[in-house]
């Protein structure tokens, strides 16, 4: 069987994880513990990013690789059009929204995080201690606000990246105006890209993550909340919905386990 070593909060997990369903692969997932299990991922591929897809004794890194390994190797419904034109404005597409969105969303949903006590507290995996999640609640917003700057992640930071954003929906929001995806008739790489990697803009409303139950439907506020970008979202669960395999009856397939290295 597949393996997928990720973060469940990944982005770009997300959208392999949404290919992989789309294709209808069984696959096992494998939560790397930060830390010690990128340094252990290391040891198996030389990187410590997720996701990392393993089939057999193969270990393909980067989610657009393995979008490109999975069409190579299971080339029932494809991800990438045949056809010239399409095929190029597919790759184009699914480049812009690593770049963009998948980037850019980090960003925003720090910018909510600092405001928001509760919304902090709510990301917290549901096994966390008290001790840890009053812990959390008492972080000062100053003092994320000061952590933000250490990572790159200053005020003006974060509301540029907000602002990108609104863009992008707005964009989005008209190509899917009169069409049911982005490029074809048909869903490809670029649909599930983008679809995957708005999940830290809004998360999905459905049980397809290991998340709290409050957090899904919500998001960053301005982005998630607005009317304005509700047909994006609503596509979007419409794509969820056809394709994204929900966690509950599946134990193959739905919660990750621990990091386990051959």
């Amino acid at each position: 069987m597949l393996e997928l070593y990720q973060f469940e909060l990944s982005q770009y997990a997300e959208k392999a994880r949404l290919i992989l369903d789309y294709k209808g692969l069984p696959y096992r997932k494998i939560e790397v513990t930060p830390g010690i299990g990128q340094v252990e991922l290391f040891q198996l591929t030389g990187q410590r990013k997720v996701p990392v897809l393993k089939d057999g004794n193969t270990y393909i890194a980067d989610s657009t690789e393995i979008a490109k390994y999975l069409d190579r190797q299971y080339p029932d419904r494809p991800l990438i059009p045949t056809d010239p034109k399409q095929r190029g404005l597919c790759l184009l597409i699914e480049e812009w929204a690593d770049e963009s969105i998948g980037i850019k969303s980090r960003k925003a949903l720090f910018g909510a995080l600092s405001q928001d006590q509760s919304f902090r507290n709510s990301l917290l995996p549901t096994a966390t201690p008290d001790i840890v999640r009053n812990l959390v609640e008492l972080v000062p917003t100053d003092v994320l606000k000061v952590l933000g700057f250490g990572v790159g992640y200053s005020p003006d930071v974060v509301k540029s990246a907000t602002a990108d954003l609104k863009q992008d929906l707005e964009a989005l929001c008209l190509l899917l105006s009169d069409s049911p995806y982005l490029v074809g008739d048909q869903p490809t790489l670029a649909d599930l890209a983008v679809a995957g990697l708005s999940m830290l803009i809004k998360f999905p409303d459905g049980p397809y993550l290991d998340l709290p139950a409050n957090l899904k439907g919500k998001g960053v506020p301005g982005l998630a909340d607005s009317i304005v970008y509700q047909p994006f979202f609503s596509w979007r669960d419409r794509l969820y919905a056809q394709y994204r395999k929900p966690l509950a009856g599946s134990s193959t397939t739905s919660r990750p386990t621990s990091i386990e290295i051959d």
